[in-house]
């Protein structure tokens, strides 16, 4: 189990809180086929040929607009309208091409009976986020599921947070956790105020997660479940 060293505050401390926001891919679910395979769809209609899925891989968590223009220079137009592609072939086929992490019910049902407040907290548009955790018959343990739009006018994960947080009516922000596999589920989490946990068994690694600034850094589900109750 590794902890960042700037964590503000004893890992015995992290099982204190009652709210929990979970990041989706790559920190629930293992999405990469899905989303490499929507990806390289999306890239076609522009004439790129990408045969090797691994380096689509990062385009996994951040929202998917920066992406594009990140990773392949698109305007803000063409970034969107690579999104309605990606879209076309993940609601039909790469949706489900889509695993959950070993271990992922287990802890939820854990965290469940020790009382905590399940959340999600996606940049994928929520009606496919929910879909996606019905499928796998996960959502029951979920108080609220929260993510972006169809239209991608929250797709930022500090728009999300707040998005949640203000659904929810919760006002104390240092009973709220942040759990996720990306940066951008840190520098979120910090944009509003709440502390946050980075796993290293998603798409993120241990310097992103260091950089960004999260409280605590754990390797596995295993340890992940060790600090949470």
């Amino acid at each position: 189990m590794y902890y960042n060293i700037a964590m503000k505050q004893e890992t015995s401390l992290f099982s204190q809180y009652p709210v929990l926001l979970f990041d989706l891919d790559g920190t629930l679910s293992d999405p990469m086929l899905g989303i490499t395979h929507s990806v390289q769809y999306a890239l076609s209609k522009y004439d790129i040929q990408v045969d090797d899925l691994q380096t689509l891989c990062p385009f996994i968590g951040p929202p998917l607009q920066d992406s594009f223009r990140d990773f392949y220079h698109f305007t803000a137009e063409q970034a969107d309208e690579a999104c309605r592609y990606y879209h076309e072939f993940f609601v039909k086929t790469g949706m489900f091409e889509n695993e959950l992490y070993p271990g992922i019910p287990e802890l939820l049902t854990k965290l469940k009976d020790a009382d905590k407040k399940l959340m999600v907290a996606t940049s994928k548009p929520e009606p496919l986020a929910r879909q996606i955790l019905a499928y796998f018959k996960i959502d029951g343990y979920f108080d609220f599921i929260g993510g972006d739009t169809l239209e991608r006018t929250r797709s930022a994960k500090a728009e999300v947070i707040r998005y949640v947080i203000e659904q929810n009516a919760l006002t104390d922000l240092e009973q709220l956790l942040m759990i996720g596999d990306r940066k951008h589920d840190i520098i979120g989490a910090k944009t509003i105020g709440i502390a946050s946990v980075g796993v290293l068994y998603g798409y993120g690694d241990r310097p992103e997660m260091e950089k960004a600034g999260a409280d605590c850094i754990v390797s596995t589900i295993e340890d992940l479940e060790k600090i949470l109750l």
